[in-house]
């Protein structure tokens, strides 16, 4: 009997390396050919770190903002040389428009995209819905909390229908409560609509709560030293993920991982 075939990873980096130039000196952010990562399609993997290990600069690379100095990034098996219609990126700021209502908010990639309005507005009032806002599509970002506002960017990030989501920290901001209903509301939404996730968090507990895989980087210049399957139920319910023992056990070793028992020794 012939083994199934393995799915074609939805993003990967293969060999990837970062210069910057700063003050006449070339800075390496990313170990050279040191940084291989395949992500599989519909998995979520979260990326951490010291800051400045390259965390970012790999998200950035990986949407076509940025392009590797060595290296292939790839979603879907295409080499990605510009922005990708394919990738859809959520950062720690909401950055909605302000003089847009919460519904045109949600729209606007869409719009880009040249899609007829009401294919937009029947995408929109979905993820209205499903993101917990119904009743405010008409306001405006001024008159919503800050926990509602990155609930309608995660909604405009789900309204492209993207096969990869990258996400820079996207809960940071936020206190300890809204911050896990968010995380809840986007492992169901990720969950239910099969999406491919890598996900930047300096908060341990959040990585093992949402995630498949952790990958730890190092000091800059950063590679991956070391990948942690995590074997827990539940991928689509952190907050009962967070009840489970196990969720100390891993927090533990990845507090080791980065040292930070040590640092808290030095104080």
């Amino acid at each position: 009997m012939n083994a199934l075939p393995t799915p074609q990873p939805a993003i990967e980096f293969i060999g990837v390396d970062k210069r910057f130039a700063a003050k006449g000196k070339s800075v390496e952010v990313l170990a050279a050919t040191q940084v291989n990562l395949s992500i599989r399609p519909a998995e979520v993997v979260s990326l951490i770190g010291p800051s400045g290990c390259g965390k970012s600069t790999l998200l950035n690379m990986g949407a076509g903002l940025s392009k590797p100095t060595l290296g292939v990034v790839k979603v879907n098996g295409q080499e990605v040389t510009g922005p990708n219609p394919h990738v859809a990126f959520m950062l720690q700021k909401d950055l909605l428009m302000p003089w847009r209502t919460i519904l045109e908010n949600i729209e606007l990639g869409l719009e880009f995209r040249h899609v007829p309005k009401h294919q937009r507005r029947d995408v929109s009032e979905k993820l209205l819905s499903q993101c917990h806002l119904s009743g405010f599509g008409d306001s405006y970002p001024h008159q919503l909390s800050g926990g509602m506002r990155q609930r309608a960017a995660m909604a405009r990030t789900l309204a492209v229908d993207p096969l990869v989501l990258l996400m820079d920290e996207p809960f940071s901001a936020l206190d300890a409560q809204t911050k896990m209903i968010l995380q809840q509301d986007l492992a169901q939404s990720v969950a239910l609509q099969g999406k491919t996730v890598l996900f930047i968090t300096h908060d341990l507990a959040e990585a093992v709560a949402m995630s498949d895989r952790i990958l730890v980087m190092s000091e800059r210049p950063g590679t991956i030293v070391q990948e942690i399957e995590v074997q827990m139920p539940d991928r689509d319910n952190p907050m009962r993920r967070r009840k489970l023992p196990e969720l100390g056990v891993y927090v533990s070793q990845l507090m080791d991982l980065l040292r930070l028992d040590a640092h808290a020794d030095m104080h």
